[in-house]
């Protein structure tokens, strides 16, 4: 099997962009439409001469001792890399990795990717998230690994904690910057730079590699002088970001401010924007689950062939998971910090809460290969995608009418839960956030499965073979 490919599309939130508070980082991991994740948590643990090395490359470093505790959705095989992808450590630290973007030639003949050691997508979650304390710490700590050992891919990488949001890019092989969203603020990112002017005084929200404007300015990589953009500096900006990264940061904007008018294909549209309304979960999940509904780009909508398949939609078969990250500031971090789990297509499965201190995850997600088997959460949640997929105007509104009354189930039972948690002795909290994790998981598996029973019956009578008969006879 080739490396990996992610193209993703990620989002990010200030705490005072949300309506409750929280700080937000989600992000579609899109690679292939059968490609199973698992969800586990990594205990806390004291390791003798801990090191890691790679499964892709030859990238490898040594780690601390103290390797705190984190929740992380691995490949359900490790002979690649391990792209743990997205989690949340026991200091409140979310990290989601990676947003896959490119750097154009012209800096790459100064600074070459390091394929052969350096760190990739499928390394950073491992050896970054149980190693930092605020998410400041992370794109610093991170920063120095590229920095010493150089990057294989050019990516963009998300951090949160309760206070502060970041968003992380790298260029060539040891370039990097990251800004901070500002705290009223969202960005939405796909596949391409998106960072744009940098404010080297600025450190409360930029921060950078130290000789960064020294490499550009010696090998003459700025275009504009008078200013430091890094999408412009170091991004390629082609044709190909206007059908198939462009329109998905317009989709998003679209949703939390439909009161701007912009095209679909403008290089021009910010990074950075403030919503005209606080943001819901709902408004995420919808981001992460649009194929251009409402609009002549829907591939399932009303409009031309042509305009149907013009752009790239944010939700698609290739979604091997999706995945919210949300830290509450008003509760203590085993509560407060929720990574929500959306196994699959996001337009056509669930986003399932998990409380960030779970020392274990339900069976259903330990399981499941390649090829389908019925004992696995990734692949409860696929088989309605195939399933409604085949005859998509049939099922898709019983589709979304289950997905909706089990939301609202599982909503109610999420806020239940974090009282009856909240209030309870040290002794019985471990146990009760276990078990909060089984309960509401088997929810929505138990919603899918019974939904995937009845939706197989019905489709027995749509084979184009179907031929209306005298049961007489």
């Amino acid at each position: 099997m080739d490396n990996k490919y992610s193209a993703c599309t990620s989002f990010l939130a200030g705490n005072r962009a949300t309506a409750d508070g929280s700080t937000i980082i989600a992000r579609n991991e899109d690679s292939k439409p059968s490609w199973p994740k698992h969800f586990k948590v990594q205990s806390h643990e004291s390791i003798e001469d801990n090191h890691f090395k790679s499964n892709e490359n030859n990238f490898e470093m040594n780690l601390s001792s103290i390797r705190a505790k984190y929740t992380s959705t691995p490949e359900w095989t490790d002979e690649f890399g391990l792209f743990e992808e997205d989690g949340i450590n026991e200091y409140g630290v979310a990290m989601s990795a990676t947003e896959s973007a490119y750097t154009n030639p012209r800096v790459l003949s100064f600074d070459p990717l390091e394929t052969d050691s350096g760190i990739g997508e499928e390394a950073m979650i491992t050896v970054v998230l149980p190693y930092v304390k605020t998410a400041r710490d992370a794109v610093i700590y991170l920063g120095k690994i590229i920095e010493q050992h150089g990057t294989s891919e050019t990516n963009g990488i998300l951090f949160s904690d309760k206070d502060e949001v970041w968003y992380m890019e790298t260029a060539g092989g040891h370039q990097w910057v990251a800004q901070r969203i500002p705290d009223d603020s969202y960005a939405i990112v796909s596949n391409q730079l998106s960072i744009q002017e940098i404010d080297f005084n600025d450190s409360n929200s930029f921060l950078f590699k130290d000789d960064i404007k020294e490499f550009v300015e010696n090998n003459h990589l700025n275009p504009d002088p008078k200013s430091f953009n890094f999408r412009n500096i170091f991004g390629l900006n082609d044709l190909s970001d206007e059908y198939y990264n462009t329109p998905r940061v317009w989709e998003g904007q679209r949703i939390l401010n439909p009161e701007i008018e912009q095209s679909p294909v403008s290089h021009d549209m910010p990074f950075i924007r403030k919503a005209s309304k606080l943001i819901q979960l709902e408004d995420i999940k919808q981001i992460l689950g649009s194929h251009y509904e409402g609009t002549p780009f829907d591939p399932a909508g009303s409009g031309s062939d042509e305009e149907k398949h013009r752009f790239r939609p944010i939700s698609l078969p290739a979604t091997q998971e999706s995945h919210i990250l949300q830290i509450r500031p008003d509760l203590p971090i085993d509560l407060g910090g929720i990574h929500w789990l959306c196994m699959g297509v996001a337009a056509e499965s669930i986003y399932v809460p998990f409380f960030a201190g779970i020392s274990e995850t339900p069976a259903a997600y330990h399981n499941g290969k390649q090829n389908y088997s019925s004992d696995s959460a990734y692949w409860t949640f696929k088989l309605s995608s195939v399933l409604v997929g085949a005859h998509y105007s049939n099922f898709i509104k019983q589709l979304n009418d289950m997905r909706t009354s089990t939301n609202v189930i599982i909503n109610s039972r999420l806020h239940s839960l974090q009282v009856d948690i909240l209030n309870s002795q040290d002794e019985e909290r471990q146990y009760k956030l276990n078990q909060a994790a089984k309960e509401i998981s088997d929810i929505a598996i138990d919603a899918f499965k019974e939904f995937n029973s009845k939706i197989i019956s019905a489709s027995t009578a749509l084979s184009p073979l179907y031929f209306e008969h005298n049961s007489n006879l």
